[in-house]
């Protein structure tokens, strides 16, 4: 993929969840929006009012579209759906909270929480290396239906995980030592040949975001 202006994406983690207060995987389960995340999600399409966006993108799980109807509301965009921003798909421990998962299922929530890349959950649940592959594709199809432009992205904390790790060349399973809080901005760019981080966890619009994912 050669092009002469970068391509910059502003990559968003959907508003909070009752789940993501009670610390409980949701993984591709449809929960959606609190009344705390439909004002993050206000807040945040307010914050992009003044930026030039071609395109807006969510996750097809609903607390992703609800934080996207919002910034498409202020932006004049309609979302286009994008099934492979869905978050990564946990198995048997979507539906548990953390210590839920690490009580009932120890020998895989450690597996799970040492970023083991070849490790799928049971119950249909996605490898941290396929989830990845599967980010990065959906990534890219967008950069290359952009080149050149700058485009919005409403998706899952995992998907912002990858992002990150893509955008600075960190391992997969090197632990997670920057922020993902609901609501937040996340600027990253293609160049042509390589990604780069520009900023993230900007939430500076929010009166208060949660990052409650493993791995801090």
């Amino acid at each position: 993929m050669e092009m002469t202006t970068p391509t910059r994406l502003c990559l968003v983690r959907h508003g909070e969840t009752a789940w993501n207060a009670e610390r409980r995987l949701q993984g591709h389960l449809d929960v959606p929006l609190n009344e705390i995340g439909h004002i993050q999600a206000e807040a945040t399409a307010a914050s992009l009012a003044g930026h030039r966006f071609t395109a807006l993108y969510c996750s097809d799980l609903r607390r992703a579209q609800q934080t996207a109807a919002a910034a498409g509301r202020t932006l004049g965009f309609e979302a286009t759906l994008e099934p492979e921003l869905r978050e990564r798909h946990y198995g048997v421990f979507q539906g548990l909270t953390y210590d839920e998962a690490r009580e009932r299922f120890p020998q895989d929530y450690a597996r799970f929480h040492a970023r083991d890349p070849d490790f799928a959950f049971c119950g249909d649940g996605e490898s941290l290396r396929a989830f990845a592959a599967r980010v990065h594709r959906a990534l890219e199809r967008i950069v290359v239906r952009h080149a050149g432009r700058q485009a919005l992205v409403v998706t899952h904390g995992g998907v912002l995980d990858i992002a990150h790790r893509l955008a600075t060349g960190k391992a997969l399973d090197a632990p997670r030592d920057f922020t993902i809080p609901n609501a937040a901005l996340n600027w990253i760019e293609f160049d042509g040949r390589r990604w780069h981080l520009l900023a993230w966890a900007d939430q500076a619009h929010l009166a208060a975001a949660r990052d409650e994912l493993p791995n801090t």
